[in-house]
């Protein structure tokens, strides 16, 4: 995607964020994500990623700084920003089929029983649990759950979803199907999404761009990867590309090395740095 090109969704501008008297969580955060475009984000524990996702989703206020989607602040939260948390989250006195319903009909309260059961199936299609429709959470896998959670977030059809660690608790082989299942889903309703994750090699598979926060206290957003590796992309291939190994290497050695370095400077500025492989290039915002 041209940055260019692209329809602006929602800004960051210097967000800030403290607890009590101590120390900023992290500060000057400067971003704006474009419409129909994957961003994950990812940094250490403790610089805040978890924070800043939940200011986007209007669970949690900065302390300074501001998010505008349209021409609106967000405050607080909204059907047009869906969110999956690392646990579920589902109603366990509610069967599958009702869990999405809730959504739907938060959505589109006058909706028709006969619509409602399509919009069901058709949710709990994308996710390939149409058969456990009538089941409660507590007869599911974890993954099933999370698949669950995840068909219930795009039924409230929003303009974003957010994503924290979604995968995170699941196993190795779960974790995949589910990324593979994530990927169709996106290419085919052209969501955006704004994830956080600690794997590099998600988010290569699903970015368009990377986030890369420095280490916390007073972390900041020190750079953002734009992934030049095309798409469709299928993790059985993914490693043939030329860019593979220079995006991969380049995560690693700033997860291993340059996060604490930068977290210690004190002439930071307030934009990230941008990095794009295809044209070797960093540049400014």
């Amino acid at each position: 995607m041209s940055n260019n090109d692209a329809q602006n969704l929602i800004e960051l501008r210097n967000l800030t964020k403290h607890y009590g008297t101590g120390e900023n969580v992290f500060e000057n955060v400067n971003f704006d994500i474009y419409k129909n475009e994957f961003i994950c984000l990812i940094g250490h524990s403790g610089c805040g990623k978890s924070t800043i996702l939940n200011a986007l989703a209007g669970l949690e206020k900065a302390s300074s700084g501001e998010i505008i989607m349209g021409d609106k602040a967000v405050t607080a939260p909204g059907l047009e920003r869906g969110v999956v948390f690392q646990s579920h989250a589902l109603l366990p006195w509610l069967s599958v089929s009702d869990n999405i319903a809730f959504a739907i009909k938060a959505k589109t309260p006058n909706i028709s029983a006969k619509y409602l059961d399509e919009q069901i199936n058709h949710y709990l299609g994308m996710v390939s649990l149409a058969g456990v429709k009538h089941k409660k959470p507590s007869e599911l896998s974890g993954g099933m759950k999370q698949r669950v959670g995840i068909a219930r977030a795009f039924a409230t059809q929003p303009k974003m979803l957010l994503m924290d660690e979604p995968f995170g608790a699941l196993d190795a082989l779960t974790r995949g199907v589910i990324q593979d299942e994530l990927v169709n889903i996106v290419n085919e309703t052209h969501q955006t999404v704004f994830m956080i994750t600690h794997d590099i090699d998600e988010a290569i598979l699903l970015a368009d761009r990377i986030f890369l926060m420095s280490n916390g206290p007073r972390a900041f957003l020190a750079e953002i990867v734009e992934n030049t590796i095309p798409k469709p992309r299928h993790r059985d291939d993914i490693h043939h590309h030329s860019h593979y190994y220079k995006i991969r290497n380049h995560l690693l050695d700033f997860l291993l090395h340059r996060s604490k370095t930068l977290q210690q400077q004190s002439d930071r500025g307030t934009l990230p740095r941008v990095i794009n492989f295809k044209h070797e290039s960093w540049d400014g915002l």
